[in-house]
């Protein structure tokens, strides 16, 4: 069933939570049908996760918001993924070299966005900082240090106090850019239509999108639990996932 809103925005589906496994069986048939061309994208982030961890191992105060607010800036990496979908679903041969330029398309928007999601994961790294210096004094932590301190409750204030603005920038993110990238790519849309739309989406369909939030959690939780090794295939399937979430939801005229 659809919305008749007016104007420039499109409608916006309203669906059950059987539709989650039709995007993830979707996701995973892409990134089958993608091959190296989606696996590709899963390198990436499982290189760039492994980076962050190697160079800031050290230093999990940073560690913790760099890794977490890499994943803020997900929808953007994952646009070479939205491409590879669309392909696929136009009955195109998947292609890497082009979809590592699909932004290209919709140039200034896309920027835009993606300035957006740079500086939302640059205040969010900050706040991580300055709250883990703010409760540890500046002490020299450990992984293991961090995750008994959350785990015990041994500082019951700055595991509220840090999870509970995480989830503020996570929500944040999600909410704004849920269909939003996928619909800059796929109708050329401009920022305030996508980000609009994204936020509509998310309001019409509140327990479905809480639900396909869960399932993106748990997807990256494998893949970092792996060591960030699981990220090679987990995140393809959420990145092509992401794709038909925005064909099953956005009505559009093409």
């Amino acid at each position: 069933m659809s919305n008749s809103d007016s104007g420039s925005f499109p409608s916006v589906r309203q669906v059950n939570a059987n539709a989650i496994i039709d995007w993830l069986h979707a996701g995973v048939e892409d990134t089958h049908r993608g091959g190296w061309a989606s696996l590709f994208y899963g390198f990436v982030f499982t290189v760039t996760g492994l980076l962050i961890n190697a160079f800031f191992a050290d230093e999990y105060w940073l560690l913790a918001g760099l890794s977490t607010g890499f994943f803020l800036f997900g929808p953007f990496l994952a646009m070479g993924l939205y491409d590879l979908s669309r392909r696929i679903e136009r009955g195109e041969a998947p292609s890497l070299i082009p979809s590592l330029a699909a932004w290209r398309t919709n140039f200034i928007n896309i920027s835009l966005f993606a300035l957006l999601l740079l500086a939302v994961l640059l205040i969010w790294t900050l706040l991580s900082l300055t709250i883990f210096s703010h409760y540890f004094h500046g002490a020299f932590l450990s992984f293991t240090d961090v995750a008994l301190n959350v785990i015990t409750l041994k500082q019951p204030t700055f595991t509220l106090i840090y999870f509970s603005v995480g989830a503020v920038f996570a929500v944040f993110v999600y909410a704004i850019s849920v269909v939003a990238l996928p619909m800059m790519l796929d109708c050329k849309a401009n920022v305030a239509t996508a980000v609009v739309t994204s936020l509509r989406t998310c309001a019409r369909n509140p327990l479905v999108m809480l639900l396909w939030a869960l399932c993106i959690v748990v997807l990256l939780g494998v893949g970092l639990a792996a060591s960030y090794i699981g990220l090679f295939l987990t995140m393809p399937v959420v990145g092509h996932a992401s794709w038909h979430v925005y064909r099953g939801l956005i009505e559009t005229n093409r």
